[in-house]
């Protein structure tokens, strides 16, 4: 019986891959990539040879039957960006899809962006609540950032670059004065 698999991607540090991770990418018989030129890098530094179709939020429903009707014949990887794919990046549809199918789904841990900033950032870990990305309207991020505010535990968000300014200007306008920790390029070279 085919299977998908749920494959953790290095999040920054091609090193950071799996051993297990490796020998799934090598042994499927297509891997569904949210980026296929990131994939490639990784796939390439690894002399990975497995077929390639793209998976990303654009194109994510028009793909579903495709890698569905694909698991029929063989075994399928799914992979993101960085990290764990449907964790704040496409690949829930997909898992929930296969599940409701009864295929089997197995994950291939790995990297984390969540649990490795929450590690380094000085905050408590023994309790903590995951928001993902904010919306990308103000009005809209501050209602997302009111309804974590009187969480007592570490709250994490990820956003993007070119929001950070005005996502912390937000943070400091609902949160008050708390500690925060800001926590980018985790695992890369440079």
């Amino acid at each position: 019986m085919p299977v998908l698999y749920v494959v953790a991607t290095p999040i920054g540090n091609l090193e950071d891959v799996t051993l297990r991770a490796l020998r799934v990418l090598r042994e499927v018989k297509l891997v569904a990539a949210e980026d296929t030129r990131k994939t490639r890098r990784l796939l390439n530094a690894y002399d990975i040879k497995t077929p390639m179709t793209s998976y990303y939020e654009h194109n994510k429903m028009t793909k579903l039957e495709y890698i569905l009707d694909f698991l029929k014949e063989g075994d399928v990887a799914l992979v993101s960006d960085a990290g764990m794919p449907g964790i704040s990046d496409p690949g829930y549809e997909l898992i929930a899809a296969a599940s409701e199918r009864r295929i089997q789904v197995v994950p291939i841990p790995g990297a984390s962006s969540v649990t490795t900033a929450l590690a380094v950032s000085g905050l408590p870990t023994d309790r903590f609540i995951y928001i993902g990305f904010l919306p990308n309207k103000a009005s809209a991020r501050r209602e997302a950032l009111k309804t974590a505010a009187n969480e007592p535990g570490t709250i994490i968000i990820l956003e993007a670059p070119h929001r950070i300014t005005a996502a912390l200007e937000d943070i400091l306008g609902v949160f008050g004065d708390r500690r925060i920790a800001v926590c980018r390029e985790l695992t890369k070279s440079h």
